[in-house]
């Protein structure tokens, strides 16, 4: 990677390890569909607002098809499952089962002859999904239906950000990151709004929580992805996805350390396998490997 590509790796890690803070702040004022379908639109009006006063021109409707499919899986299907799970599994929980995105991103990737599959990959691939097990089956809180629920809704969110950042690696790479974070936020902004009819906001939200919504949209959402789809088009899919294991790092210490969420021994194996079997999945072991000798 460029220097360029790295500092947006490492901006990425910090800021989307602390939306899982910001996320569930939203969640609890707004409810789970409000806090998405007002977080999408912020983020594409966030977008249009800054490209009409620097003079950027976007173009939203020749990829109006791509952008919806994006906007439908790692936008709407991916922040819909993960404020669905939170309040149930916890941010901790749900940081950890983020970590599988690159391992979904691979399997994908395989089954549209993007990427090959080696040994190595194999290896990582079962590493990953033992993790899974370990962190579903031996959890630090009662196994109830709601945890099950929200592990379940989490790793369905995992599967929509896969599907969608290799959709937009093969369909959208020579298009402008901006114009594919403005179009699939709108996108999924339409798609999830209709929602709101069967889960209305829950309350009254006081001034703050509108600011925490407009960093939510604002920095956490329009200016992330700009930099992330960037980087599926410059590093690839999977190597760009592979930014969730630092963004796992940081959610789980701030759900351990801010919200003292607990976590047993036997999750942080779990968590420690996950890791494990993505950075082979994505070639990180290798690469550093390759570096070290």
């Amino acid at each position: 990677m460029t220097s360029k590509d790295s500092a947006s790796y490492v901006f990425l890690a910090v800021v989307w390890g602390l939306s899982f803070l910001v996320m569930l702040r939203a969640v609890e004022t707004f409810g789970w569909v409000g806090a998405v379908t007002f977080r999408c639109f912020i983020a594409a009006a966030t977008l249009i607002a800054v490209a009409a006063v620097t003079g950027r021109r976007l173009n939203l409707a020749s990829g109006w098809k791509a952008f919806a499919v994006v906007g439908a899986t790692t936008v709407a299907g991916q922040l819909v499952g993960l404020c669905f799970a939170m309040p149930l599994i916890g941010t901790a929980m749900s940081a950890i089962l983020v970590a599988t995105i690159p391992l979904f991103s691979m399997l994908i990737a395989r089954l549209w002859g993007i990427e090959k599959l080696t040994n190595r990959h194999l290896l990582g691939l079962a590493l990953g999904f033992f993790g899974i097990v370990v962190l579903v089956g031996f959890p630090a809180v009662p196994f109830t239906a709601s945890f099950a629920l929200g592990c379940a809704s989490t790793i369905a969110a995992c599967l929509c950000a896969a599907f969608g950042s290799c959709y937009a690696s093969y369909r959208l790479k020579n298009v402008s990151s901006w114009d594919t974070t403005a179009g699939a936020f709108l996108a999924g902004g339409i798609f999830t709004l209709p929602l709101l009819a069967l889960v209305p906001v829950p309350g009254t939200p006081q001034p703050v929580d509108y600011l925490y919504l407009l960093i939510l949209g604002a920095l956490m959402s329009a200016t992330t992805y700009v930099l992330y789809f960037r980087l599926v088009s410059t590093i690839g899919a999977t190597k760009a996805i592979s930014v969730e294991f630092a963004v796992t790092v940081v959610a789980v210490l701030v759900g351990a350390l801010v919200l003292h969420e607990p976590l047993s021994l036997i999750q942080i194996g779990g968590a420690g396998t996950i890791i494990l079997g993505c950075a082979l999945v994505t070639g990180l072991i290798s690469s550093f490997a390759r570096q070290a000798g």
